[in-house]
């Protein structure tokens, strides 16, 4: 049985991110397990996917590019790109993960996570029995789609099992879901000449409303759908599916409802495609939270779960309050505090730490975050 003092669960952004910061503590005996390949969730997005914040060369004037995970570094400068694809993405992981020389072992699955009554966490996994004193749980979510949001779902199909555009049959397409990823799939479905439905509860479109992206669409991706042509994509604004059935032409026909009790139905000839999000990877592992009211799960200040001692959280899925560190650039801001609890409780020493707080990568008082342009 290998023991080790912490195990992170995941080999992607947030995950290969909190193992260098724990590889620059230096006393630290962790290792990685991955169940595919470093970077496996970027690896299967849609070919024509892009990052939507934008990477550039500014580490040496003191802004950290808005998608490296790790201090020094640069997808950027890796790359030569502004919006890498899922595939770059996944190279400039794969780059950070061998120039810190971290202990990834690829192609593990995690099958269960055990508190121990000693204390300290046992995990059940397709290669063995490991001990560990501490679990960063950094699983992501992309490969854990949303599919039961309501009956019929089974019919449409999750944007995240699409590898290419070109793929999708027919000459029209209807998109449950307008935030990111319905409105991306409708950009690229406009492009190859379809004519696009979006079905959205919440409405998001070009209108300014919040200067928090977690909720608003990016730039990158108002400035292309200003682009595509006018009539190309119809929005349904502030209607929710609430059931897809069969036709008996083979079609599918969704019932609606808009937020002021009217209803409407919308038929389609291909099945449609969901942009509904993701439940997470937390799921594996919920009973070991407990959770808000929303069904997300209660975090310390530290990310450590209040519910199970010693299980952290890094990654999209951690939030605290309204605040969502749904982006990149958002959660490697709390990794320097992960590996400062972890350290504190180790006795190692954090003066290496001190890096990451200069570079943005240990915020600590989130009273700063949240909604604060005035124009």
């Amino acid at each position: 049985m290998n023991h080790y003092d912490c195990v992170i669960v995941g080999g992607g952004a947030a995950g290969i991110g909190m193992g260098c910061v724990l590889q620059d503590l230096g006393a630290v005996n962790f290792t990685i397990l991955e169940r595919g390949e470093i970077g496996s969730s970027f690896l299967q997005w849609p070919k024509e996917m892009r990052m939507i914040t934008p990477s550039f060369t500014s580490n040496a004037y003191g802004m950290l590019d808005l998608n490296a995970i790790a201090i020094h570094t640069s997808p950027a400068y890796t790359l030569g790109t502004e919006h890498p694809s899922g595939e770059d993405y996944a190279d400039y992981l794969q780059a950070v993960a061998a120039y810190k020389e971290l202990p990834v072992q690829t192609g593990v699955d995690v099958i269960e996570v055990r508190r121990l009554e000693e204390g300290g966490f046992e995990l059940n996994t397709s290669a063995g029995v490991m001990r560990s004193r501490f679990v960063i749980w950094a699983a992501g979510e992309f490969q854990y789609p949303r599919l039961d949001g309501f009956p019929g779902a089974e019919y449409a199909l999750h944007n995240s099992f699409i590898r290419e555009w070109s793929e999708i049959a027919g000459d029209e397409t209807v998109i449950i879901g307008g935030y990111e990823s319905g409105a991306d799939a409708a950009i690229h479905l406009a492009k190859l000449g379809k004519k696009v439905t979006i079905i959205d509860r919440n409405g998001r479109w070009l209108e300014k409303g919040n200067s928090d992206p977690s909720v608003e669409l990016s730039p990158f991706t108002k400035d292309r759908l200003n682009r595509v042509e006018d009539g190309q994509i119809q929005l349904l604004p502030g209607h929710e599916v609430h059931w897809i059935e069969r036709t008996e032409d083979g079609g599918y026909l969704l019932f609606c409802e808009n937020i002021e009790g009217g209803e409407r139905f919308v038929k389609t000839a291909h099945p449609p495609i969901l942009a509904t999000g993701f439940q997470g990877s937390l799921t594996m592992i919920k009973h070991m939270f407990e959770q808000n009211p929303q069904g997300g799960v209660l975090l310390t200040e530290k990310d450590e779960s209040t519910l199970t001692p010693g299980l952290f959280v890094s990654g999209p899925s951690v939030s605290h309050g309204q605040l969502l560190f749904c982006f990149i650039y958002k959660f490697r801001q709390r990794f320097g505090v992960i590996a400062e609890a972890i350290a504190a409780r180790m006795d190692v020493d954090t003066t290496v730490l001190q890096q990451y707080r200069d570079q943005g990568m240990m915020l600590s008082d989130l009273s700063c975050c949240g909604e604060d342009c005035k124009c």
